[in-house]
C-alpha cells in the first residue's frame, strides 16, 4: 500500500471555484507622495474615505496628492455608564435602601460570611 501513489489534484494547488457571477466592489485610486520623492498609488473601495497620510514602503509618512479628504463629523460620544447608573435603571432608591437594610441586618446577626471567606478556596 505504501508503494502506491495518490493520484488526483494536489492539496491546495488550485481552487475549484471560478470568478463567474462574482461582482467586484467599485474602486478608485488615490496617489500619495513620500518626502523621499516616491509617488505611489493605493486602490480603495468607493465606500472608503482616503486617509490624508499613508505609510510608504520606506517607512516615512506620505501625503495625499490632490483633494484632501472631507473631514467627517465627530460622532456623538455617549457618557460612560457606571455600575451605579445601571443599578439605578433596575431599582429605585427605596428598593436599594431596603436591600441595604436587609444585608446589614444579616451581617450584624452573623449570618453572612466574613469578607475573606468568599476568596478562600
Amino acid at each position: 500500500m505504501a508503494d502506491r501513489a495518490l493520484r488526483g489534484m494536489q492539496i491546495g494547488a488550485k481552487s475549484m471555484e471560478s470568478e463567474e457571477g462574482v461582482v467586484f466592489a467599485e474602486r478608485y485610486t488615490v496617489k500619495y507622495l513620500c518626502p523621499n520623492g516616491t509617488e505611489f498609488e493605493v486602490t480603495l473601495s468607493t465606500e472608503a474615505v482616503a486617509p490624508a497620510t499613508w505609510e510608504c514602503q520606506c517607512g516615512l509618512t506620505a501625503e495625499l496628492i490632490g483633494d484632501a479628504p472631507e473631514e467627517e463629523e465627530p460622532k456623538a460620544v455617549k457618557p460612560q455608564r457606571t455600575h451605579w447608573d445601571m443599578l439605578r435603571e433596575r431599582r429605585s432608591l427605596e428598593e436599594l435602601d431596603q436591600v441595604l437594610t436587609e444585608q446589614l441586618t444579616l451581617l450584624r446577626e452573623g449570618r453572612l460570611r466574613p469578607e475573606g471567606a468568599y476568596r478562600r478556596g
